[in-house]
């Protein structure tokens, strides 16, 4: 079994879930095809993927088109949009009047062929979104890659629009972009405005502001098995959004804030998410108090102990730690590598 949660028993109902609170919440990822992707994350999740390439685990997704649900327990089925409007103080205490909807989106994504080099928008870029969205930073942790694997965060220097215009034109993006050869475990942050790409037998975890808004620059000539048909470019709406004066982007520094009992490394810290990666055999804690934290483990086994209840952990698992649990223990089954991350203040 995934956990010791006691069922409801035959007095119980709906009325009485407000009860079964706090508890951590485990969520089923979500499938996504693309043409792109591959077949790698079975390697990471124990769900069955479906037929033909699959490119994206969505693994907490607050949107209305793919809604994450709970997994097991009293709240097993509930969305994580309904859980936020039925028990907003519980799941974000003191975030809670902040947001109408959980403002993160994370992600597993296996990129066996080149993700199209696109950019998502900035605040600047506001015109261009539809009712509804934001702009979009993420960041990348390489989880596995291959001899052939790349990434392109950023342009190179002095790079102008004009010289990514003609670039489009004659077909040599690439010969723009800035240009990184990946290894496991390096991270990679891209502010709102960055080109980028990624791909060749690539698998990463994504974190994102909870947008779903993307210009594609350029697709490598892609053409889609399902239609036969290359895929739309958004040429001028991605050059409006490109931050021209942002350079090239390097891997990110982890900044080593604990070593026992576990190593605890701060992988990014801004305006919309913080990262830990953390990574040991001996018990440690994770979870904050009146605030929400996820889990996501990206290797290895274990459990999260909570009011006397044991939640098992395994591969390619996320967690959601309700402001209302506090802190908590996470027990690991050999070694494991666990992502924390945290909204901020």
């Amino acid at each position: 079994m995934r956990s010791e949660i006691s069922p409801l028993t035959k007095h119980e109902n709906r009325h009485t879930i407000p009860q079964a609170l706090p508890y951590p919440l485990r969520f089923e990822p979500i499938y996504q095809y693309r043409l792109w992707g591959g077949r790698r994350l079975a390697n990471l999740l124990t769900a069955p993927l479906p037929s033909g390439p699959v490119g994206e685990a969505w693994i907490l997704s607050d949107r209305d088109d793919y809604a994450s649900r709970v997994a097991e327990g009293p709240l097993k089925g509930q969305t994580i949009g309904q859980l936020l409007k039925q028990f907003p103080e519980q799941i974000l205490g003191k975030l809670a009047h902040r947001f109408r909807r959980f403002p993160l989106l994370l992600k597993f994504l296996d990129v066996h062929e080149m993700l199209s080099v696109q950019v998502h928008p900035t605040k600047a870029n506001l015109n261009l979104l539809p009712a509804g969205e934001t702009a979009k930073t993420e960041a990348w942790v390489v989880l596995e890659a291959g001899r052939q694997s790349r990434i392109y965060a950023g342009l190179k220097p002095n790079t102008t629009e004009a010289d990514l215009r003609r670039a489009l034109t004659n077909g040599t993006v690439a010969a723009r972009l800035s240009c990184l050869t990946p290894k496991p475990g390096e991270a990679v942050f891209l502010p709102a405005g960055t080109v980028h790409s990624l791909g060749g037998d690539l698998v990463v975890f994504e974190i994102q502001q909870n947008s779903d808004v993307t210009f594609r620059l350029y697709d490598w000539g892609h053409v889609d098995a399902k239609t036969g048909k290359t895929r739309a470019l958004q040429v001028n709406k991605a050059l409006a959004c490109v931050d021209f004066a942002e350079g090239p982007v390097g891997r990110v520094t982890p900044l080593v804030e604990t070593t026992t009992p576990v190593e605890r490394e701060r992988l990014f810290n801004c305006e919309h998410f913080v990262l830990w990666r953390l990574r040991g055999q001996s018990s440690f804690t994770v979870g904050a108090v009146g605030v929400p934290r996820i889990l996501v483990c990206v290797e290895g086994a274990g459990q999260v102990e909570h009011g006397g209840a044991t939640y098992a952990v395994g591969k390619g698992d996320v967690f959601v730690l309700p402001a209302a649990i506090g802190t908590c223990v996470f027990q690991p089954h050999g070694a494991v590598n666990v992502l924390e991350v945290a909204l901020p203040d």
